[in-house]
């Protein structure tokens, strides 16, 4: 599990943002939640691998304080 994050703002139009959080909210999920479900799963589509942040030896935590 990530351990920072980062913001990400997105324009879209006014009309499916409602729709789509009205979606989020019939399936109990937040609109935040399927936007990073749909990253990763975008990343694995493409063969992109990453090392989610926080994560790592303890050689780079202790190097990071």
């Amino acid at each position: 599990m990530e351990l920072k994050t980062a913001r990400l703002t997105v324009l879209i139009d006014p009309a499916k943002k409602q729709a789509f959080e009205t979606l989020c909210a019939q399936q109990d999920v937040t609109p935040s939640q399927v936007v990073r479900r749909l990253i990763r799963d975008y990343l694995a589509h493409h063969g992109v691998s990453y090392v989610p942040s926080g994560v790592g030896t303890d050689d780079t935590k202790a190097r990071e304080r």
